[in-house]
């Protein structure tokens, strides 16, 4: 991979002109993008991020700006896919271009869970012993991704975690995704040097008022660091129990509770778990306690996905006190504020970049 030292130091200059670095299949650089109308940038906590440039159509670039092509930002540790290229001709405001993507994290919804694998113990083995089966050493080696490589973390935030879980040709991505949000914790792929993808777990850095082993990152109208902000909270998609119910039919199905409440704060909603089946081959039956752990799992990760919202975003001032990648960082948990009294900690799920013109901006999202 081609890259120059001078473009890994630039990743601290946040706020001047953003460039792209355009790299061909081979991971090699053949262009670099200084002039566009607009760039928008998202890196995400626990999903995949995104990006759209929107360009006037310039010839020479046009060679390189190609569909499985990479996109490499001096202001994001993430790199993008080229996915999507649209040519707008129009006589007034002459031609241009919109290029969009996903960042390398999509590469696991190119894969499923061939057929049923269950799961059980240690989270970050489970995730990966999938990785192995699905990218890394295949038993079909059509289906091998070469130099996908696992990180293991030492972080106790991430090495304790434990899960139970069966799959039966899930989508990878999917179910990566949906263990992380679960727990509350980040994945990424990022590209080395010497041209590996790069998975990692990781688990964000508490900066908030709870803690007193690193600097406060705080984000208020107080300390002149947010400019504009939006606050949002919710809870008409909250569930608080669900039935989750397994194998079998009628009476004989199998069927367990998660979560709790009572009269007007009890919200239930059904999980359908069918497809976990007691039986995962080779001679091998789940004992009933097994069993019900992966319908304790499932049920779990229900009721993640419909829980109550509290969001805040707000574009931030990013060179008075803190700047991003520098004090703090996508998944970390910090403490935020607006002039309406409301003040919590949250974690920041997704950060946006966006350069308009000669403006860079940078937007926060906190949960």
């Amino acid at each position: 991979m081609e890259f120059k030292d001078d473009h890994r130091e630039s990743n601290s200059i946040l706020g001047d002109l953003v460039m792209d670095y355009i790299l061909n299949t081979d991971l090699q650089t053949v262009a670099i993008v200084d002039t566009y109308k607009s760039l928008i940038w998202t890196d995400r906590y626990n999903s995949y991020g995104d990006f759209e440039l929107y360009l006037p159509i310039q010839n020479e670039l046009l060679q390189y700006l190609k569909q499985d092509y990479y996109v490499w930002n001096a202001n994001s540790e993430h790199t993008m896919l080229i996915e999507t290229l649209s040519i707008k001709t129009d006589i007034e405001e002459g031609n241009n271009l919109t290029v969009t993507g996903r960042s390398l994290e999509s590469i696991l919804d190119r894969r499923i869970i061939w057929g049923q694998r269950t799961i059980s113990g240690n989270l970050q083995n489970a995730v990966k012993t999938l990785l192995e089966e699905c990218i890394i050493n295949p038993s079909d080696s059509n289906r091998k991704i070469p130099n996908f490589v696992f990180q293991s973390s030492d972080d106790p935030n991430v090495a304790g975690l434990t899960v139970e879980a069966q799959y039966t040709g899930d989508n990878l991505y999917d179910a990566i995704q949906k263990l992380c949000e679960e727990h509350e914790i980040g994945f990424k792929v990022t590209l080395s040097n010497a041209g590996e993808f790069i998975f990692q777990l990781y688990a964000g850095s508490d900066r908030s008022y709870n803690q007193t082993g690193l600097p406060y990152v705080v984000f208020s109208p107080g300390f002149e660091n947010i400019i504009n902000s939006n606050y949002i909270e919710s809870r008409s998609s909250l569930k608080n129990v669900t039935l989750v119910g397994g194998e079998g039919e009628g009476a004989s199905r199998k069927y367990t509770t998660v979560g709790s409440g009572s009269g007007l704060n009890r919200r239930e909603i059904f999980t359908d778990a069918r497809d976990i089946s007691s039986d995962v081959g080779e001679g091998r039956t789940l004992s009933e306690d097994e069993y019900n752990a992966q319908l304790q799992q499932r049920g779990s990760e229900t009721l993640a996905e419909n829980t109550d919202i509290t969001s805040f975003e707000g574009e931030v001032e990013t060179t008075a006190m803190f700047q991003y990648n520098i004090d703090f960082f996508n998944g970390d948990v910090v403490q935020i504020a607006n002039e309406y009294g409301h003040e919590r900690t949250a974690r920041i799920s997704e950060v946006v970049m966006s350069e308009d013109g000669n403006r860079f901006s940078i937007y926060p999202t906190f949960i």
